[in-house]
């Protein structure tokens, strides 16, 4: 299974404070930036932006229901799940920047907003995405600290791959070809993993008694009022293949808007990424692709990687803006800053993974 992406007494650590990583090393590098950002106001929140995004996601997500209750007695409502996993695409990235706090910098709300998206709409536990997400900002494509190249089905280096045997074995040497198709089975991983850390016994010691019932009761009402939408607005054998279409290309969606973001970037360790600093940890391990509104939109910002990395609570519309600063930043500093097109940052992780599972390849 792909990591997770994206991406829980005591409520999920706060994202990262821009510039938090250059105070404790290499602050030269990034305060200039830092400052020049900030004196932009690129830094500032932008609320009306996120509530006109939220309305229409939440807006199209009813006018799917209606047309699925419309017309659930036919085939013809499959072609609502395809729209549906887009919708809940977009209801995934806004839950991500609810996280890091880009939409408000009021932790309550923050908190509430996350919840509303992840936990309820999309059945994904945001305390346990927060604590997973929030590592591998503080240390990304880090070997031993970044939870998202942690060996599991997937492996990211060929240390990881030795010894790899039997079943596990057989998919890290074929797992360049079956990285996307992996990724379908995302959407129910994703809920799987939340149940588990809201109802684990760890989770008793990660929240109070009060933050793990508001979750979990979250995370039953999404899978209640899901399981109700399709068994009343259709058939069982239609509600069947709907869920399976959904869940399958929303996982597909957000394993497209992740992967390119780090795999295949550098990789660091305790010796390798000892003298790095904030701005060289994020820099050097990010990917950016270019594009216009449009892959935008379809990546949710993800794009600029390397601008989100140095700044999380920036606001997605600013990242844009603060591209063309970063970028000329890390020219000055002789900082390699990498941006290719779309398809490229597919063919760049893929040959990665391929690269990784060749030793395997070869002893087989």
């Amino acid at each position: 299974m792909p990591q997770a992406t994206a991406t829980l007494a005591a409520p999920a650590p706060a994202p990262p404070a821009p510039g938090a990583g250059a105070r404790r090393g290499a602050g030269s590098d990034f305060a200039p930036l830092l400052r020049t950002v900030r004196e932009q106001g690129l830094l500032e929140r932008r609320a009306g932006w996120y509530a006109r995004g939220i309305i229409v996601n939440l807006l199209g997500l009813a006018a799917v229901i209606t047309g699925m209750a419309l017309i659930g007695g036919s085939w013809w409502v499959l072609l609502f799940a395809p729209l549906l996993a887009v919708l809940s695409a977009r209801t995934a990235f806004f839950g991500h920047d609810a996280g890091h706090a880009q939409i408000t910098g009021d932790r309550r709300k923050s908190r509430a907003i996350q919840l509303v998206h992840a936990n309820l709409l999309l059945g994904m536990s945001q305390e346990w995405w927060n604590d997973k997400h929030n590592r591998h900002h503080a240390n990304p494509n880090h070997i031993e600290k970044d939870p998202d190249v942690a060996a599991d089905i997937l492996v990211f280096t060929q240390k990881q791959a030795t010894g790899r045997a039997g079943f596990r074995g057989r998919l890290t040497r074929h797992q360049a070809w079956l990285f996307f198709p992996l990724t379908t089975l995302e959407g129910i991983a994703l809920k799987i993993y939340g149940f588990q850390a809201v109802f684990s016994k760890e989770a008793r010691t990660r929240q109070t008694t009060r933050e793990r019932a508001v979750e979990g009761l979250l995370l039953i009402a999404h899978a209640a009022a899901y399981v109700t939408l399709l068994l009343t607005t259709m058939a069982l054998g239609h509600a069947v293949v709907f869920a399976l279409i959904h869940q399958m290309l929303l996982g597909l969606h957000l394993g497209m808007a992740f992967a390119p973001n780090h795999k295949g970037m550098e990789m660091a360790d305790e010796e390798s990424g000892q003298g790095w600093g904030h701005l060289r940890r994020q820099v050097l391990t990010s990917r950016n692709i270019r594009g216009g509104l449009v892959t935008d939109w379809f990546l949710g910002g993800l794009n600029y990687q390397i601008e989100h990395h140095l700044f999380p609570s920036m606001p997605r519309p600013h990242l844009r803006l603060a591209q063309p600063l970063v970028r000329a930043h890390c020219r000055s500093l002789g900082v390699t800053y990498t941006e290719t097109g779309l398809i490229d940052s597919y063919r760049q992780a893929l040959t990665h993974m391929h690269e990784v599972g060749e030793p395997l390849r070869a002893d087989a």
